[in-house]
């Protein structure tokens, strides 16, 4: 894979990935949207018409459990301000889930779009990837989540390197952190073709 570059004559964004890789690039985006569609953020139904009309104001007050949601939906305040904290999560958590949520599914939209089987397939072939500016910038954030959750579930730290490049290669962990530098290869170069 050569990276995200504008057309010349289009200015719009392409990329051309094999099968595996859109493959893997979809299966990333679903787990997400798997993830972020965890039961306490979404409010209950309710029979009452008041209920309903607030329900949008009535999502998490709290940080969630799993690392990589608390990494994706960080408190907004500071420890010792905690009810503004927890104001502000469940005004706006819910929200901001489903944002992330259709952006991953943009990724796989695009990508099936592209022809990407919807099952994956033996068959070895390429996939062109080609998108207009505001679709790139919504693969950007997505691509910035799977980075985030990937790296949370990893433990990667700053300055890190020597204990990833010392692992042996058949090491899962090895293995997933170079999906992990991968997905940040697709960030720099989708981030230079959408400033070029």
């Amino acid at each position: 894979m050569a990276g995200f570059v504008r057309h010349r004559r289009s200015k719009h964004i392409i990329a051309t990935l094999s099968g595996f890789e859109a493959d893997l690039l979809r299966s990333l985006a679903a787990q997400l949207i798997e993830l972020l569609h965890n039961e306490a953020a979404i409010p209950t139904e309710s029979a009452d018409p008041l209920e309903r009309l607030f329900a949008d104001f009535s999502g998490p007050t709290t940080l969630p459990e799993d690392p990589v949601l608390a990494r994706l939906f960080p408190d907004a305040y500071g420890a010792d301000e905690v009810d503004a904290a927890a104001e502000f999560r469940r005004f706006t958590e819910s929200t901001l889930r489903d944002g992330k949520s259709r952006a991953a599914a943009t990724i796989i939209d695009t990508l099936e779009e592209a022809g990407l089987p919807t099952e994956p397939t033996e068959e070895e072939l390429t996939i062109d990837v080609e998108m207009d500016g505001p679709t790139a910038e919504v693969w950007m954030r997505a691509l910035t989540d799977l980075r985030l959750a990937l790296g949370t579930r990893l433990e990667v730290e700053e300055g890190d390197e020597d204990y990833w490049y010392s692992l042996p290669d058949d090491d899962p962990r090895g293995q997933a952190h170079h999906i992990y530098e991968w997905l940040g290869y697709l960030q720099e170069t989708l981030i230079h073709a959408l400033t070029a």
